[in-house]
């Protein structure tokens, strides 16, 4: 991402995580916000996504089926995390590098009474907060604009503090289409300063590629790598699942979800959909405090 400029992936997956509705009854997960941070390519396909004969074309054209389906697995998955900790007591949230996670928004009844925090870039956050703005959104969120390339990361759980986090209490961090991007330092400082965020009962839940798909991706995979590559934005990290629980451990997090999302995709999606997906190497992960 240019320095000054909003992230064009970010972008891009809100716009396939708008087109669920292309899925009909099969659909998932809802973003009634999604296609308006794609873009007019993502609009145009919402508005004829409206017509039931042509969204059932659309549904079965392969880039369509893989985007849409892999972004309502991603999405559902990480919506079930949010249910389940809201529904365990938790009432704070914290969705780091948020681009345009419209969760706030989404689930504005289930988040009523929870403190809800949002760090990004300032660019990408100052145009989110203007999209939902124009759809009539106005989510109860604290908004924290952050350099990540001149802040350090250490200073976060300080800095939320100030704004109301109790950093004694149990807090769920969002880390969703991140961790791709970084270098080890990186996701380092970010798995230490998260850890700071919350007390027992703290949640950790973020998407992640393997390193066998970072070296070696395949398919519409190695098309999405390139693409996210010319525009400034490559894919930089993976985890071997193998080692992902020891390395979590020595960092103080116990993980106790790892899950694949071709895997997911063959049990929550219709198979003509999910048989398109392309998913394999792409994992959501969930680490717990305490």
């Amino acid at each position: 991402m240019k320095d000054e400029q909003p992230s064009f992936t970010a972008s891009w997956v809100a716009g396939w995580r708008g087109l669920g509705h292309l899925l009909g009854d099969a659909q998932i997960a809802d973003d009634p916000f999604g296609a308006r941070f794609g873009g007019r390519w993502a609009e145009a396909l919402a508005r004829a996504g409206a017509h039931p004969a042509l969204r059932a074309g659309l549904i079965r054209l392969p880039q369509i089926a893989n985007w849409v389906g892999y972004m309502q697995v991603r999405t559902r998955l990480i919506d079930d995390q949010l249910r389940s900790f809201l529904a365990a007591g938790g009432r704070q949230v914290v969705i780091l590098g948020a681009g345009y996670d419209c969760r706030a928004a989404r689930f504005a009844a289930l988040l009523a009474g929870a403190r809800v925090f949002e760090i990004d870039h300032p660019a990408t956050q100052a145009r989110k907060r203007a999209v939902l703005d124009g759809a009539g959104a106005s989510p109860v969120v604290r908004y924290v604009a952050w350099h990540f390339e001149r802040r350090a990361l250490g200073e976060l759980p300080a800095a939320l503090a100030e704004l109301g986090l109790d950093v004694a209490r149990p807090t769920l961090t969002i880390w969703e289409g991140v961790t791709m991007y970084l270098s080890p330092a990186a996701i380092d400082a970010t798995v230490a300063a998260v850890r700071g965020l919350g007390g027992d009962g703290s949640r950790l839940v973020f998407n992640y590629l393997t390193r066998q798909a970072l070296e070696r991706p395949r398919g519409l995979a190695r098309v999405a790598a390139a693409a996210v590559a010319r525009v400034g934005e490559p894919f930089t990290f993976g985890w071997d699942p193998a080692e992902l629980p020891a390395w979590m451990a020595a960092r103080g997090w116990r993980l106790t979800i790892d899950r694949d999302l071709a895997v997911a995709a063959g049990e929550l999606l219709p198979a003509a959909v999910a048989a398109r997906v392309e998913a394999s190497n792409r994992h959501i992960a969930v680490a717990t405090v305490g």
